[in-house]
C-alpha cells in the first residue's frame, strides 16, 4: 500500500494534525480509508459502494447523526 497516493479530507484552510480522514484509490476498483492519528488501520472498500456512501451524503442520508450529537452537546 506504500504506492497509494492518499488525499486528506479536512475543511479547507485547516491546519495541524488532525485527526483527518484520507482516502486513497488503489486498483482492482478499490477505496482505502485511514485516520491520520492511525495510519496503520486502514479500511478497505469497493468503488462501487464508496460512491454509493457519497450519493447518500449528498442526499442527506446521514444529517440524523449529526443533528443528534448537536442535541448531545452542552
Amino acid at each position: 500500500m506504500s504506492d497509494l497516493r492518499w488525499e486528506r479530507a479536512a475543511p479547507e484552510g485547516a491546519e495541524g494534525p488532525g485527526p483527518w480522514i484520507e482516502i486513497a484509490f488503489g486498483p482492482d476498483d478499490l477505496v482505502y480509508l485511514r485516520e491520520t492519528s492511525d495510519p496503520e488501520t486502514v479500511v478497505t472498500t469497493t468503488q462501487r459502494k464508496w460512491d454509493a456512501f457519497v450519493l447518500g451524503v449528498q442526499a442527506g442520508e446521514f444529517d440524523h447523526f449529526v443533528e443528534d450529537a448537536d442535541q448531545q452537546s452542552p
